[in-house]
């Protein structure tokens, strides 16, 4: 059976695809990121060891983490049996359980599903040979997935304690895990630009710091375009207020002014290059 998609009809097919999946649920969208009734739906699974999560997201080949958060891959690897996959030329959208399949505009993407107009086809029993649409769509998804980078893969451990019984569920070992790396590495790489940023701007309140002189006594300072003096010269400088009035200093260099410079003037125009230089004002 096909049928078409289109609004909350769309929405609600894909999470009943989530809900009635027992073996395999296929993501195959450019970006990811989980709506919260979407990861509620998925979470009911968590248990279930034979329930097989395959994930294949793209674009943003130099930083993936604008296709896939990391909140969203930490919630796929939580689950038993996934594997998570990366194509750069990813364009496509497919989801799908063992039984039923949506092709469609709409990328996983919370903002896409609330407030693009996206539409979609839903195929049911998409493994069976009766409907060549369903059949060729899967074909070619297939390949696809064979054909991407695998970045993420965790499978599902059995132990069979005699030759009568079935087997028994221990443990999920991770085979392949490059997002983690990854992850880790861009957490580092925007703590060290963080930090830099910070002794930066450390060092530049530091360089201004005393680094002035006062334009009417000479004395050391730190550097201020609007409080180019000391208190006690200021303090003098108020009693008439006159902002044009022949100060001694240059505020940048401390050399003398002979006269000119001044509050709104406070350094020599052969310096002015200079000090904007040094303090990005």
């Amino acid at each position: 059976m096909v049928k078409f998609l289109k609004g909350n009809e769309l929405n609600a097919e894909l999470e009943r695809i989530f809900e009635t999946a027992e073996y395999n649920i296929i993501l195959i969208s450019p970006y990811i990121k989980l709506h919260d009734r979407y990861k509620s739906s998925i979470l009911t699974k968590l248990r279930n060891d034979k329930l097989k999560i395959t994930v294949l997201f793209g674009k943003n080949e130099d930083d993936m983490s604008k296709s896939m958060k990391q909140e969203d891959f930490d919630f796929f690897k939580q689950f038993p049996n996934v594997e998570i996959l990366y194509e750069k030329r990813l364009h496509a959208k497919y989801y799908a359980s063992e039984n039923q399949a949506i092709l469609s505009s709409m990328n996983l993407y919370g903002f896409s599903q609330n407030n693009n107009i996206e539409a979609g086809v839903l195929m049911e029993d998409k493994f069976s040979r009766s409907n060549n649409l369903e059949n060729d769509t899967w074909e070619y998804f297939r390949v696809v997935l064979e054909q991407a980078e695998l970045l993420f893969d965790k499978k599902p451990v059995y132990e069979k304690k005699g030759l009568l019984s079935s087997k028994q569920y221990i443990k999920s070992e991770i085979i392949v895990d490059k997002l983690s790396e990854f992850f880790e590495k861009k957490k580092y790489r925007k703590s060290s630009k963080t930090n830099h940023k910070k002794t930066f701007e450390k060092n530049k309140a530091l360089e201004r710091h005393e680094s002035g002189f006062c334009i009417r006594t000479g004395k050391k300072i730190a550097f201020n375009l609007e409080k180019p003096m000391c208190y006690d010269s200021f303090r003098e400088w108020n009693k008439y207020k006159n902002s044009d009035f022949s100060e001694k200093y240059c505020h940048f260099s401390g050399e003398l002014s002979n006269g000119e410079t001044s509050v709104n003037k406070p350094i020599l125009s052969k310096n002015w290059k200079k000090a904007k230089a040094k303090y990005d004002f």
